[in-house]
């Protein structure tokens, strides 16, 4: 389909989307959210696409939310994109309506949700829900030009985009209150030290380097065993016991077991080949796939 705000291509088994709005730094807007949750279903419903890669045009990754029309952007009573939501007879908001719904949280949720391995290949800076929306993402490349930033306290908001679950997580709760606290723009440097990123490449290296990260999935991996990775390993960070690990871990290794993929990876390794795959994301995915929506784990 035609997007409005961001481009998407697929070329060797690798979907970039990358938001294409350079003349307003990418500033995200309601409308590029929907069209990037859309380009998150096309990945997982196309069997070619084994990695999503996302970037920014020009200079910026994504300045964050695009405030041209000033407060209204974050006043619902103003904002002519979104409709406020309604009120009870009190005068209180509905809070349960779904208009409630703070639209980062709507995008990093789709990700979150992704069948694929997501690579930020951050280009420029990175602030605001350009920040928050590559905590869902699994591996953080950055350019030495890359800045970062969670600006929310400074502009008389909170963190969004479901970010104080994800940062938390990922760089520790005193990392995290740091910058959320500070609200400052700080370099690559002090991000690849705080472990929000993975590494720092030079400019022109930084598709190349996530194109070759992605590569090493593909060309080693099997489809239906990275979408079982990716979910398990996300969706264990609420567990409260490792048995909760043990119980899925115990179900997909049974279901893997008896998987063609499984016989092609053993036969390979033992022959000294590379491996031919072929269970797919859209047919192969174990029964007991989504667990989450059944809440079975007796």
């Amino acid at each position: 389909m035609a997007f409005k705000t961001i481009t998407t291509e697929i070329s060797d088994n690798i979907l970039t989307i990358t938001m294409n709005r350079p003349d307003h730094l990418n500033a995200m807007t309601i409308e590029q959210i929907d069209e990037m949750i859309v380009a998150f279903d096309i990945a997982d419903n196309d069997d070619n696409v084994r990695v999503v890669i996302v970037t920014g045009a020009g200079r910026a990754f994504c300045a964050g939310a695009d405030l041209s029309a000033g407060p209204s952007a974050f006043d619902r009573r103003t904002n002519a994109e979104q409709e406020p939501p309604p009120l009870q007879p009190s005068g209180e908001v509905v809070w349960s309506d779904e208009r409630v719904r703070d639209a980062g949280g709507r995008l990093t949720l789709r990700i979150f949700e992704c069948l694929k391995p997501v690579i930020a290949a951050v280009n420029g800076p990175a602030v605001g829900v350009g920040i928050t929306m590559q905590l869902a993402m699994d591996v953080r490349i950055a350019s030495e030009k890359a800045r970062f930033g969670f600006v929310f306290a400074r502009r008389g908001v909170v963190p969004e985009a479901a970010s104080t679950w994800f940062l938390p997580r990922i760089v520790g709760v005193s990392q995290a209150l740091e910058w959320f606290y500070s609200g400052r723009v700080f370099p690559a440097e002090e991000a690849l030290r705080g472990r929000l990123i993975s590494r720092i490449v030079p400019a022109d290296e930084l598709i190349p380097t996530a194109r070759a990260v992605a590569r090493e999935i593909i060309d080693n991996t099997a489809p239906v065993s990275i979408a079982l990775i990716r979910q398990m390993t996300w969706r264990l960070l609420g567990a409260d016991h490792p048995m909760e690990g043990h119980r899925l871990d115990s179900r997909a290794m049974y279901a893997r077991g008896l998987s063609v993929d499984m016989q092609e990876g053993v036969n390979s390794f033992l022959e000294k080949r590379p491996a031919k795959f072929t269970d797919k994301v859209s047919r192969n995915l174990p029964s007991f796939f989504p667990w989450w929506k059944k809440r079975n784990y007796d």
